[in-house]
């Protein structure tokens, strides 16, 4: 029996896995430098709140690097880039011959000298959609055997970042149930976008939806349009504030109350602290002076504390607070909820 057709395909399938094996070698050209000395080559993926992603052929994970960590960067890819203050470009990134401490961009295709510091967010620019989301989902149970007390709960995330715009939502839920008493059910979610501006402003667009039984809401639904600006945006903390203008309108679990419409001005802080080993705190305090119903005031807060685990999971903490100083008849003020919840994140 002649060997030749056995030989043709052994040779057919190893010039395809040096092929292969060739361009994996090829688009893993990125090379960081260290503070201790180190040189790692592989394919920078992203870099954003002061953590570097860049994978590796010889290591099945990802490597993760604090970005104070990284002294030089040289990269053919494109990256969305973002500096300390606010300039938001689509470059390459290289070494500067003339100072070890900076990198070239380009930005209008003109090159650019900068701090490597000053970059505080940085994310490969491909083609397929998938490249550019962030998403992240948690879960949480509680059982109690006396009155057999169930507790589910839900908190999750979907971004998207664009060349010069944001969209974002979340959603988190919260379903209680008990012996001999009803039901208990809270969901808020949002979703929005922003467009950023010259000098770390923003404008915005957003949606706040909210379902309370404390609160007698079947649903509240607020759209907001505005603008704000980032104070403080480093390798350390985000902080933001902004404000603009609100649609309100609530329908109520007790069909004898009538629906309630109002116009109400905003004005909210955000803060991101992410400079503390595996712990991420992000906040946001949004405050609603109504416009068309004169003395009341509502406001929505939020915090969630994140503790990263290997493998991208983590364990989440979270916070939700929600006021009204003028309720409907038979209605609480506030209502709040407090989350443990264990999750995965893209």
């Amino acid at each position: 029996m002649s060997l030749e057709p056995f030989k043709i395909k052994f040779n057919t399938i190893l010039t395809f896995l040096i092929l292969l094996s060739g361009t994996s070698l090829l688009a893993q050209t990125d090379s960081l430098k260290l503070k201790n000395g180190n040189i790692i080559v592989g394919e920078v993926k992203s870099m954003d709140q002061g953590v570097l992603v860049i994978e590796t052929d010889y290591s099945d994970d990802d490597f993760t690097i604090k970005w104070i960590e990284v002294i030089e960067m040289t990269s053919d890819q494109e990256f969305l880039i973002t500096l300390e203050d606010g300039t938001r470009i689509n470059s390459s990134v290289q070494r500067d011959p003339k100072n070890k401490s900076h990198v070239i961009l380009h930005r209008n295709e003109e090159p650019i000298s900068v701090p490597i510091t000053d970059i505080v967010f940085l994310k490969s620019v491909k083609e397929n959609f998938l490249s550019r989301l962030d998403a992240s989902i948690s879960v949480g149970y509680n059982f109690t055997k006396s009155s057999s007390l169930q507790q589910f709960t839900v908190r999750s995330t979907l971004n998207y970042t664009g060349r010069t715009w944001a969209f974002y939502s979340s959603y988190n839920s919260v379903r209680s149930k008990q012996d001999n008493t009803d039901e208990i059910h809270r969901t808020d979610a949002s979703i929005g976008s922003r467009y950023f501006l010259k000098n770390d402003y923003f404008l915005l667009l957003s949606a706040d939806f909210l379902a309370n039984d404390e609160q007698k809401l079947k649903l509240r639904t607020a759209i907001k349009g505005g603008g704000g600006k980032y104070f403080v945006h480093s390798n350390k903390l985000y902080f933001a504030g902004g404000g603009g203008i609100a649609w309100n309108n609530e329908n109520y679990t007790d069909e004898t109350i009538p629906s309630r419409n109002s116009v109400e001005g905003f004005i909210s802080a955000e803060l991101n602290i992410f400079d503390m080993k595996n712990l991420d705190l992000i906040s946001n305090l949004t405050v609603y002076p109504s416009i068309t119903e004169s003395g009341r005031v509502r406001s929505d807060f939020k915090v969630d504390l994140k503790y990263d685990l290997p493998l991208d999971f983590f364990i989440k903490l979270g916070f939700t607070l929600n006021y009204d100083n003028m309720p409907v008849a038979g209605a609480a003020k506030d209502d709040y909820v407090l989350q443990t919840t264990f999750g995965w994140e893209l």
